[in-house]
C-alpha cells in the first residue's frame, strides 16, 4: 500500500485525478478501478507492488509489430482496471481479488530476471494483462529504474488515462498498443462502464507524439462492427498518421458477454476498408498469415512475414525496402539483425 499521486481534496470527499473516470471518493471508499482507496484522509493504491502475472511473451503478443520485431520482452500485470468491459479477455485480473497467486516485488526484482536472461528476452518489460495506468506508481518506478538501465518499457493499455499523468510517464516508455474499444461513446458507456472514445483519442494523439504507438481494435460481433464505424474509426487514425499500425482482433466470448464470435469475413472486410487509407493494418485472433505480414505501402512487396510470433525478413535491408528503397515505419530491428 503506498499513498497514490494525482488526487485533490474536495471538502471531505477526495477527488482521484488519474484517469478521465474522476471518482470522487469518501472515507474508506474505493475508486472504480478497485484499487484506489481512501484511507485516513488519503487516496492510497492499493495494488502496489503487487504482482499477479508474470511471463515472457514475443513482443508480437502484446501486439506490437513495428517495435524490435522477433524479440521477447518480460511482461508483467496487477488487477484492477478502470473499465468495467461486459468482454474483457482478462476479467480474473481485471475484476480480481488478492489471492495467493498475487506476490509482492520491486523494480529491482524485475531488472534482476531480466539481467539474468538470454538477449533475446533482454528487450525490456511490458506493462500488460490488467490496466497498467491504474498501477501507475509502481510502474512509474520501475520505468524509470529501466530506462536507467537501457532497457525498454512498453504499455498495453485502454488509454484511459488523464493528460498530466500520462505526461509525466511518456519519457520512460518507448512503445505503447492502445485499444479502441469502438468509435462509439454509447459504446464505451454500455459495454465498458464509463468514459472513452474522447479521452482515448486525446491520449492516442499525445503519445503518438512522444513513443511508438500501435492500435488494437477488438471487432464485437453485432456491437461495433458496422461498415460506418470501422471507416470512421480509420478515418481517424489516418488524420493522426497513416502510418500508425492497426490491429483488428477477433472477439471470442469471455466474461459477460456470450454473443458469437466474429465471423472471419468481418475481420477480413475491416482489414480490406483500413488498407484504403492505412499503411500497417493486420489481423489478430484468427489464422490469417497474408494479413499478419508486412508489406510496403509503396511497392507491395512482401517484407515482413510472420506464422504465429515468428518473424521471418523477407524484403528489408535495415529499415528500407529492398526493391523500391521506401522507408518503413519501424522501431529497432529485427532479432539478430543490426
Amino acid at each position: 500500500m503506498k499513498e497514490a499521486r494525482y488526487y485533490t481534496r474536495n471538502n471531505s470527499k477526495i477527488s482521484c485525478e488519474l484517469c478521465p473516470q474522476g471518482c470522487l471518493l469518501s472515507e474508506g471508499q474505493t475508486g472504480i478501478c478497485g484499487v484506489r482507496k481512501v484511507e485516513k484522509g488519503k487516496l492510497v493504491t492499493l495494488n502496489y507492488a503487487l504482482c499477479a502475472a508474470m511471463n515472457i511473451d514475443p513482443i508480437e503478443k502484446k501486439p506490437l509489430y513495428h517495435f524490435y520485431p522477433g524479440w521477447e520482452i518480460l511482461s508483467v500485470g496487477t488487477i484492477g482496471c478502470n473499465l468495467h468491459c461486459s468482454f474483457c479477455q482478462n476479467w480474473s485480473l481485471a475484476r480480481g481479488d488478492r489471492s495467493p497467486t498475487i506476490e509482492k516485488t520491486t523494480p529491482g526484482e524485475f531488472l534482476d530476471i531480466l539481467q539474468e536472461r538470454p538477449l533475446r528476452q533482454q528487450l525490456g518489460i511490458a506493462y500488460t494483462y490488467n490496466e497498467p495506468t491504474i498501477w501507475y506508481e509502481f510502474v512509474l518506478e520501475t520505468a524509470q529504474l529501466m530506462a536507467e538501465n537501457g532497457y525498454k518499457n512498453v504499455l498495453v493499455s485502454n488509454g484511459l488515462i488523464n493528460k498530466q499523468p500520462l505526461q509525466e510517464l511518456l519519457p520512460y516508455i518507448q512503445a505503447m498498443n492502445i485499444d479502441v474499444k469502438s468509435f462509439s461513446e454509447e459504446f464505451y458507456r454500455q459495454h465498458c462502464k464509463g468514459r472513452g472514445l474522447k479521452e482515448v483519442k486525446r491520449t492516442v494523439e499525445q503519445a503518438h507524439s512522444r513513443c511508438h504507438v500501435e492500435l488494437t481494435y477488438l471487432i464485437v460481433t453485432t456491437l461495433n462492427d458496422s461498415r460506418e464505424e470501422i471507416e470512421d474509426f480509420v478515418n481517424w487514425v489516418a488524420s493522426v498518421d497513416k502510418e500508425i499500425p492497426v490491429h483488428f482482433s477477433r472477439y471470442f466470448p469471455s466474461y459477460r458477454l456470450k454473443i458469437p464470435p466474429t465471423p472471419p469475413e468481418t475481420i477480413r472486410q475491416a482489414w480490406e476498408t483500413a488498407k484504403e487509407k492505412l499503411s500497417y493494418v493486420y489481423v489478430g485472433n484468427v489464422m490469417d498469415p497474408k494479413r499478419s505480414a508486412t508489406y510496403c505501402p509503396f511497392c507491395n512487396r512482401l517484407l515482413i512475414d510472420r506464422s504465429g510470433y515468428r518473424v521471418k525478413n523477407e524484403g528489408l535491408k535495415g529499415k528500407k525496402c529492398k526493391t523500391c528503397g521506401n522507408t518503413i515505419r519501424l522501431t529497432g530491428h529485427i532479432y539478430g539483425e543490426g
